[in-house]
This record gives C-alpha cells, structure tokens and sequence, in this order.
C-alpha cells in the first residue's frame, strides 16, 4: 500500500473515536483540514472510503468499521513498543529500589502509585531497610534511594525532596508519670531514659533520634539501643525507657501499654529522600518529583 505514514493512522484512529473533525484536531494539535487531508490520504492508500462525511454527521463506512477493529490492537502494540524502548533509552525501564525505614507512610505509597502510572515501564519497589543503617543500603547500592529520617550529612549522598515534617511525640509506659500529661516540654525529657538507635548509623543521626541533653541543659539518661522500631515499641512497652517519633509512626504503633504524648516546642521530624551522588537517574528523579507532587 505504499510508504507506511503512521500520522494518517493514527489520525483515523482518533477520528473513529470522536466522529468529529474539529474533536479530532483538538486532540491531535493540528487543524480540522490537517485531519481531512490524512484521512483523505490514508483513503487513497487503502484504496476505498473509511468514513462517510456530510454536513451534520461523520459516520465510519463499513470498509472504515473493518479498518478500525484491526488496526487497533497492531497500533496499540507498536506504540507500547516504541514507548518501551524510548523508556529503556532514558533509563526509565525496570525496577526502582527504594528503602523505607519501617512501615510506609500513605503519602509514599501514593507517590509510589503515581509513579507507576505515569512510567508504565518502570517500578517503585519498597524494601525496608534497618533504623540502625540508614545510609549504608544506598553507600552498597542494595537500593537506588532511601526515604529516612533527617538529618543527613552524607558528603556522598544527595539530599533530594523533604517532606513530611510532623511534630514529635513521647511514647512512655502507660503507667509512668508522664502519660498522664497533656503534652511535654523538651525539659521534661529528662525525666526518662530516651530509647536510642545502635550503629552502624552515623553518630550525629543517632544523636539526632534520642537527644542526650535538654535544650535548657538537663542531662538526658541514655536507654538500650535498638535496630528496628520494632525493637523500640517492644522496650517501651516493657518500660525500659522512652522514645521521640512522629505522628504517623505512633499511630502505626498504637497498643495499650504505651502512651503517646505531646513534645511542644522540639523541633519537627522530617523525612528526607537520599541516593548516591554517583548514581544519579532518570528514575530517581522521577521520583523525586513524584514525591514532591503528592507531599
């Protein structure tokens, strides 16, 4: 039938689904007659009338119904082809691996479902990763990016989106003293024994999680530490001490030996995205962006 033109086709197409000439421009970003010369050129091609043009109405012709039911499911596989490779061309093929300390938060899981829709050749796999050893899964590139609590002063790793700042809670024996309090002042913090993180995470992040000083001065005694959240639950439920977490994950960890109150006047938690200055892609980007969009 001659030199193939892929634009006729695809114009028929979208004119079989509008049955409107102008509907039909609009969609492909060209002119009402720009539509009726593919079309027109697409006929000559073929050889016979595709669709029945009048004054009030656009109807497909029996030839043109024929057409439709076949080229469909061909256009429809050589686009999913052409996509495909265009994907693999900008590094947007394939799995990304992307690690959550403990459970994720709904805005990720979103971030993670708009990221999927929009990159069909691409997936955002969750993998959780140590409370202990918050950089060291992207330092080995056992994932592409983390999602982790700030801060983070990697000189290797790139800090990309922040987002979910909350304030922090207290979570204490439901018998100690302060369970009963409305809310705490960082002062206060003095009278427990705040739960902490073991390495291997860096000294300032552990720091960071369990404060070892009040603001006002107050030594802070230091608790067991812990490698999962998991971990610090189960000890604060045992009352072995306490421990500062944001909102979303008291509320994942909710369960009636263990009270979770009010920090006023500490500074919010935040978490961060972070991957290797050096492995830097497409995807992660992508990611990145996908995260900003939802936060």
């Amino acid at each position: 039938m001659g030199s193939l033109e892929v634009r006729e086709l695809e114009a028929f197409l979208v004119l079989a689904e509008e049955l409107h000439f102008g509907r039909a421009g609009e969609r492909l970003f060209v002119s009402q007659s720009r539509v009726s010369q593919l079309l027109s050129a697409l006929e000559r091609r073929v050889g016979g009338r595709l669709v029945e043009r009048s004054s009030r109405k656009v109807a497909l012709t029996p030839l043109g119904q024929d057409f439709v039911a076949k080229l469909e499911p061909a256009y429809a596989a050589l686009r999913a082809t052409v996509d495909g490779v265009r994907a693999a061309a900008r590094g947007m093929d394939g799995a990304l691996r992307v690690g959550v300390q403990g459970a994720p938060s709904r805005l990720l899981t979103d971030a993670c479902l708009q990221f999927d829709r929009r990159f069909p050749y691409s997936t955002a796999e969750l993998v959780e990763i140590p409370l202990s050893d918050p950089f060291g899964p992207v330092h080995r590139g056992e994932v592409d990016i983390v999602v982790v609590l700030l801060p983070m002063g990697e000189s290797d790793l790139v800090l990309g989106q922040v987002f979910s700042e909350q304030p922090q809670l207290l979570a204490v024996h439901s018998s100690h003293p302060l369970a009963r309090r409305a809310s705490v002042s960082p002062e206060d913090l003095a009278e427990v024994s705040l739960i902490g993180v073991r390495g291997p995470a860096p000294e300032y992040w552990r720091r960071a999680q369990a404060l070892d000083v009040t603001p006002g001065g107050l030594p802070i005694s230091a608790g067991p530490g812990i490698g999962t959240l998991e971990e610090g639950i189960g000890l604060v439920a045992a009352d072995r001490g306490a421990m500062l977490l944001c909102h979303p994950t008291a509320h994942f960890h909710e369960r009636p030996e263990v009270t979770f109150v009010p920090v006023t006047g500490l500074a919010h938690s935040r978490l961060g995205l972070v991957w290797h200055r050096n492995r830097e892609t497409a995807q992660v980007r992508a990611f990145s962006q996908a995260v900003a969009a939802v936060a």
